[in-house]
């Protein structure tokens, strides 16, 4: 039984954060006191509408009018506009200029010069997947798209990321700014990007740019924060300076850090290629936005899987090159093998490895000679100038380089043939082929056969009738109709300051009230109840099947390359087959979110008890503990860090993809954004109004979820 005394004690030693709450349940109420003698509604008063659309409406209607004028576009947005435009033609036009075979190999050596032979026959595997798809030429815009936003976010985030480095100050400054960029939703960002830079390929360039600029700056700033005290000491100590230290010993070591973010910056460029293709970006995301709106699964599908197959390629190649940084061995150092090793037990397997030993022994001899003979030429050439140590060094860096000499005449020996003799630069369109026949079939059969199977309850058809009457719906009416708007606020908020105290109530309180000042108190409610029975179908999903794969190495590896063809592919490409399977509306959106937020549930709980050390376990099974008993009483809470940080990163994705769900019809904020992305002269300033809300709902949540998994992580170290 709890006695006064006990209860007066905690009241003492916490008297003043209940005062806080005191004040900030007053501050709560107010407005329902009001609110009630004014209507007997329970909706946001329509009166507070603060009408934030009429002047941004207005402002894009000054940007029409003095677009061709103002010095604000002519000596500013336009330049900035033309030179985006100019290097995206050009990259577009030399990939296009290229015979498709040259561009082929030069895939495969570069993958080659990263990673091995492995990534160079999945390079060039990818580059002509697009080209049998009949997918080229988009192919190679999408390729211009990044290559001229990645430069531009690398030329920025590495300097950006060194000031931050150098200077405490600077990086405060920045460090809330990289939050927002990274909090806000890509949909947010190319709304107001359409009034400055207009619609087509510049204002996506310029939102992936802003979209993938964090990480850039983040492993920059940290790779030269890590370099070890005493390696700049002892430069400094030899008499280097500033800058000399800067470029010749911290740099080269955070090597490895930067060029990880390098990795990370063009794979979160490619997160936003699909959306780009709204405003008119064209390449292999407007591919997958027609057959979202045609509901073309099969078309969708082949220009997804192109859109996946380059990210891995990015990714593989940009991965391998940061390896090389840290690790000199060659990979055939212990005996190079293309197959898996427990494949050796099988005869034609070590017939077919020793075969290909062969062939590279025998191009890798031909490579030297070649380089040989040119690194003679040139010294001869160059001798005879009277510039003798000039041709030795020529000479010894091209003997040194072999693969890069060999590269260059492959390349450059195309190139001439292709000019004596053109054989062609289109891909052959003979070789197309269409895969997205059998897809579409076999998406009807499964339309056709999994919507209600038989005459029983079981089927994609009645799992949506569910999900829509028991939880989606019943949710939405509690937060829109039975809860008045102040209680929601005074709910949140109190969730808020028992996670993180009155500082992140107050917030979250401010954060809701500002949404309902910008009339979108209903659709915020309708995208929250969508986001609150997505995570709970995820977290419910995701957290067993992260505990089993952490206690079966079967299960992990059967998983793993589920978990990753989830992560990589562009969350639009959930939407297509999720709406033939249900319908449109809310719940193909709540679906594609679950699918889109597994990765990260699964692997975080899998992580998080793996980490658990074995010293532990032994100790637990030692006491008598069943392994029920070790997993609940032990494991599960020692993980709770770790599982807490997951659901922080499901919720985040879950509201980034209901967000897009509102192409199909899910509604709430994310049809608002769209809308104002399809229909800018009209719906821009309604647009943006739900962009912010977006933003402000995400914040709210990343806040809470991020601040309750840090405080299981204070608890678990104690």
């Amino acid at each position: 039984m709890v006695s006064w005394q006990s209860i007066s004690g905690y009241i003492q030693i916490h008297k003043r954060d209940v005062t806080y709450l005191i004040v900030l349940g007053i501050i709560l109420l107010l407005p329902l006191i009001v609110d009630s003698l004014t209507t007997e509604s329970a909706d946001f008063p329509e009166a507070w509408d603060i009408h934030l659309r009429e002047p941004l409406d207005n402002f894009q209607r000054w940007t029409i009018r003095n677009r061709l004028s103002h010095p604000l576009f002519t000596w500013f947005f336009d330049p900035i506009s033309d030179v985006v435009d100019w290097s995206i033609r050009q990259i577009e036009l030399a990939l296009l200029w290229l015979p498709w075979p040259v561009v082929v190999i030069a895939t495969f050596l570069v993958g080659q010069a990263a990673a091995g032979f492995r990534v160079a026959l999945f390079s060039a595997f990818a580059i002509l997947f697009m080209g049998f798809m009949g997918l080229w030429d988009e192919g190679m815009l999408t390729l211009a798209l990044m290559a001229v936003s990645v430069v531009i976010a690398l030329l920025l985030g590495i300097p950006l990321g060194i000031l931050t480095a150098r200077s405490d100050k600077f990086e405060a400054a920045l460090r809330p700014l990289l939050d927002v960029m990274q909090t806000l939703p890509a949909f947010v960002y190319l709304i107001p990007v359409l009034l400055f830079f207009g619609i087509a390929r510049v204002p996506s360039v310029i939102a992936t740019v802003i979209y993938a600029l964090p990480p850039a700056i983040r492993l920059t700033n940290l790779g030269i924060r890590q370099v070890a005290p005493s390696a700049v000491e002892a430069a400094r100590a030899f008499g280097s300076t500033p800058r000399q230290t800067l470029f010749k010993v911290q740099i080269p070591l955070a090597m490895p850090t930067i060029i990880a973010g390098v990795n990370q910056t063009i794979m979160m460029a490619f997160g936003i290629v699909v959306i780009a293709a709204l405003i008119g970006a064209g390449g292999l995301g407007n591919e997958v936005l027609i057959a979202l709106q045609k509901q073309q699964v099969g078309r969708g599908f082949i220009a997804g899987m192109a859109i996946v197959f380059m990210a891995i390629l990015l990714d593989r190649v940009s991965y391998g090159f940061s390896r090389q940084q840290t690790v000199t061995r060659s990979p055939h150092d212990h005996g190079f093998h293309l197959l898996p090793n427990s494949w050796d037990r099988l005869a034609v397997v070590r017939g077919f490895e020793r075969g290909l030993a062969i062939i590279m022994d025998g191009c890798a001899w031909l490579a030297r000679k070649l380089a040989a003979g040119v690194a003679a030429l040139v010294e001869t050439v160059v001798g005879l100038t009277g510039q003798k140590d000039t041709a030795a060094t020529t000479a010894e860096f091209l003997r040194g380089h072999v693969f890069l000499v060999t590269s260059i005449l492959l390349l450059g020996g195309l190139l001439v043939i292709h000019g004596a003799a053109p054989y062609g630069q289109e891909f052959p369109k003979s070789w197309v082929f269409d895969l997205g026949q059998p897809v579409d079939a076999g998406v009807d059969w499964m339309r056709d056969n999994l919507y209600q199977i038989g005459d029983t309850a079981i089927g994609t058809g009645p799992l949506s009738d569910f999900l829509l009457l028991y939880t989606l719906n019943p949710i939405r009416a509690f937060l829109q109709d039975w809860l008045s708007w102040p209680l929601v606020i005074l709910g949140v908020s109190v969730i808020a300051y028992s996670v993180g105290g009155w500082r992140l109530a107050i917030f979250s309180a401010a954060g809701l009230f500002g949404i309902g000042l910008l009339g979108l108190w209903d659709d915020t409610m309708n995208t929250f109840s969508q986001v609150i029975v997505a995570v709970l179908l995820t977290v419910l999903i995701s957290i067993p099947l992260g505990v089993l794969s952490a206690r079966n190495d079967t299960v992990e590896a059967f998983l793993k390359p589920i978990l990753d063809t989830l992560q990589t592919i562009p969350f639009f490409v959930y939407l297509i087959p999720v709406i033939i399977l249900f319908n449109v509306g809310r719940i193909p959106g709540i679906i594609a979110s679950v699918l889109y937020a597994l990765p990260p549930g699964i692997r975080l709980t899998n992580l998080g008890i793996r980490q658990i050390s074995s010293a532990t376990i032994e100790a637990a099974r030692a006491f008598g503990s069943t392994p029920r008993q070790t997993l609940f009483k032990v494991q599960l809470p020692l993980a709770l860090p770790a599982i807490a940080l997951g659901v922080n990163q499901v919720i985040m994705m879950v509201l980034a993809m209901v967000v897009v769900a509102g192409l199909v019809g899910g509604g709430g904020l994310g049809l608002l954004a769209v809308k104002g992305l399809a229909n800018p002269m009209r719906d821009l300033g309604r647009g943006i109004e739900a962009g912010i809300a977006i933003v402000i709902l995400a914040m709210i949540l990343d806040r809470i979820t991020q601040t309750w998994a840090k405080n299981r992580e204070i608890k678990g170290h104690h």
